[in-house]
């Protein structure tokens, strides 16, 4: 059976997201901002750079690309960032929580153990009024 451009998808978007935020461990932004300062975690912003230049980020956040993350953590990739492999919880987030709730589950699938993801994304933790770090465009 051959789909038709632009007839729904077996399972859509919102379907992938649910299912994965149904196995996943999710933090509302109260939670997320007591863990701020935890050494325990690590917050990481998985936008695209130009929303972080645009929008800012969470203070601390580390900074890794939806693109890359599965590669920055699995020691046997040559890509791999050993600083995103530290034994800390990451605890992802993106604008509204649909991409770090995908990229965790696929961290959990992958067995990576340690990771969460923030309920909303940066967009509620913006609207709550936590602290908002700004980002510089790269040179």
């Amino acid at each position: 059976m051959t789909r038709t451009p632009g007839s729904p998808l077996a399972r859509n978007a919102a379907t992938l997201v649910a299912e994965a935020k149904a196995s996943i461990v999710e933090l509302t932004v109260a939670d997320a901002a007591a863990l701020l300062d935890d050494p325990r975690y690590q917050f990481v912003d998985i936008r695209d750079p130009r929303e972080l230049t645009r929008e800012g980020t969470i203070p601390g956040a580390a900074k890794a690309p939806r693109g890359m993350l599965e590669f920055w953590v699995d020691p046997e990739s040559p890509y791999y960032r050993a600083a995103l492999d530290d034994g800390r919880t990451l605890l992802l987030f993106c604008g509204s929580g649909w991409r770090s709730a995908l990229t965790a589950k696929a961290l959990q699938d992958m067995g990576f153990d340690t990771v969460a993801h923030l309920d909303g994304g940066f967009s509620a933790w913006k609207a709550a009024g936590r602290p908002i770090e700004q980002v510089a465009p790269k040179a």
